[in-house]
C-alpha cells in the first residue's frame, strides 16, 4: 500500500557542536548576515549576550540587541516587527537575519521572527532543557505564559550553534528538565506511532527508544559533573538527537498526552514558575496512568514507577504539589483538563478515547498514589 506525501523539515542545514563552537561558527553567521538581530530575554544570560555582541562585532558584523517582555507570544512578536519596520528607509540598516540566543522560548521566538521576515535562522541555545534549537516548530503564549498554539515551520534553522561551553553554564535544573523533555519521545511516539506503516517513522520511535535508555543510563551521571563525558551525551542527546527524531518522524511521530498536560498546566498562573520539561515529565506519569486506567496497559505501573524513581533522583517533579498546584481547586483542575482535551489536541493521539473525566481522575490519582508511597 503506498503511503501519501509526506514532507518533512528534518534538520538545521547547519549543526555545529562542542566546546568553542560559537567562535568557531563565527564566519558562517557572517556569511548569512551582516547585520543580524541578537534576541535574547533571560537577566541571567544578559552578560553572555553582550559577550556575544562584542564577538559578532569582532568578526566584522553589526548586530542589533533585543530582548522579548514575554514568552514566545504574538505581542512581543509584533513589537519586533514594528521595530524592525523602522529600518526600511534605510537599506542599509536593515536585518538581514536573525541570531536566538537563550532557553527553548527565545529559540522559539527567533525562529518564527524569522520565518515570517523570510531571514535566515541561527539559534543558540544556552542550556539543553528542549530541542528548540533543532526543530522547524513554535509554540506560542500567552503573555501570562498560559499555552496557546504550535506552529510548523517551513524549515529548521539555517544554523545550530551547540556550544558545550555556553550550555554547561546552564543551572544543572536546565539539564534535568531537558531529560525528562526527552523522555517524552519514546513514551509519546510508541504510543501514537509504533504500528506506523511508514519505515522513516518506525526508525525515529526506535530513536526515541534508544535515547529514553541513554538518559535513564546516564542521567544522572550527567547532573553530577557537568562538563564530563556522560553530560556531553546527555546534553547532546537532549538539545540535539530529540530534535533529530521529530524531523524524520515528521507528523506522524506525534506528541500526545505528556505535552497535552503541559499545555494544560500553563493554563494556571501557579505553575508558571516551573520548567516546560518539568511539566512534560509530570505529564509523562500522568499518560502511564492514563494508559493503565483507561486504556488497560498492564505495563504502564511498572513504567511509571521507574520514572517517578528517576525523577526523584534528578529532582523533577513528580505530584501536582510539586508543580507548585497542590492547594488547585477542582475547577482549577477541570480548567487544566479542559484544555488538555480541546477539539485538536494531541492527547486525542492516544489509541483510545480519553474525555475530561478520565484526565482528571488520571491528574489527581497519580499525585494521590504517590503521596501513599
Amino acid at each position: 500500500m503506498a503511503l501519501p506525501l509526506s514532507q518533512h523539515a528534518m534538520a538545521p542545514a547547519q549543526v555545529l557542536r562542542g566546546p568553542g563552537a560559537w567562535p568557531q561558527a563565527l564566519p558562517a553567521i557572517a556569511a548569512l548576515g551582516r547585520r543580524p538581530l541578537l534576541l535574547g530575554r533571560s537577566q541571567a544570560t544578559a552578560a553572555l549576550r553582550r559577550q556575544l555582541v562584542l564577538d559578532l562585532q569582532a568578526a566584522g558584523v553589526e548586530p542589533l540587541l533585543a530582548e522579548l517582555e514575554h514568552d514566545c507570544c504574538e505581542q512581543d512578536l509584533a513589537r519586533l516587527q514594528n521595530l524592525l519596520r523602522q529600518d526600511d528607509d534605510a537599506p542599509g540598516d536593515r536585518i538581514d537575519s536573525v541570531i536566538a540566543a537563550g532557553g527553548g522560548k527565545v529559540l522559539d521566538a527567533g525562529k518564527l521572527l524569522a520565518h515570517r521576515l523570510g531571514l535566515p535562522c541561527i539559534t543558540v541555545p544556552t542550556s539543553a532543557a528542549t530541542c528548540a534549537g533543532w526543530t522547524a516548530l513554535a509554540n506560542l503564549y500567552s503573555p501570562a505564559g498560559a499555552f496557546e498554539r504550535d506552529l510548523a515551520l517551513d524549515r529548521c534553522p539555517e544554523l545550530l550553534v551547540f556550544d558545550h561551553d555556553l550550555v554547561v553554564q546552564a543551572p544543572g535544573r536546565t539539564l534535568a528538565s531537558g531529560i525528562a523533555d526527552a523522555m517524552a519521545k519514546w513514551y509519546e511516539a510508541s504510543v501514537s506511532s509504533s504500528n506506523s506503516l511508514d519505515g522513516l517513522v518506525r526508525q525515529a520511535v526506535q530513536m526515541a527508544r534508544l535515547l529514553r535508555d541513554e538518559l535513564l543510563l546516564e542521567g544522572e551521571a550527567a547532573l553530577a559533573e557537568p562538563g564530563g563525558e556522560a553530560w556531553v551525551r546527555v546534553a547532546e542527546a537532549c538539545g540535539l538527537t530529540a530534535g533529530l527524531i521529530g524531523g524524520l518522524g515528521g507528523a506522524r511521530c506525534r506528541t500526545v498526552a505528556a505535552h497535552a498536560v503541559h499545555n494544560g498546566l500553563t493554563q494556571l498562573a501557579a505553575s508558571h514558575g516551573r520548567l516546560h520539561g518539568e511539566k512534560v515529565g509530570f505529564g509523562i506519569l500522568v499518560q502511564l496512568r492514563l494508559e493503565e486506567q483507561v486504556g488497560g496497559n498492564r505495563l504502564a505501573p511498572q513504567a511509571r514507577r521507574q520514572l517517578i524513581s528517576l525523577f526523584r533522583r534528578l529532582g523533577l517533579p513528580v505530584d501536582l504539589a510539586d508543580l507548585g498546584l497542590g492547594g488547585a481547586s477542582l475547577e482549577e483542575l477541570n480548567r487544566i483538563c479542559s484544555f488538555a482535551c480541546r477539539d485538536g489536541s494531541d492527547l486525542h493521539q492516544l489509541p483510545f478515547r480519553v474525555n475530561g473525566t478520565d484526565l482528571l481522575t488520571a491528574l489527581v490519582s497519580t499525585t494521590a498514589e504517590l503521596r501513599v508511597a
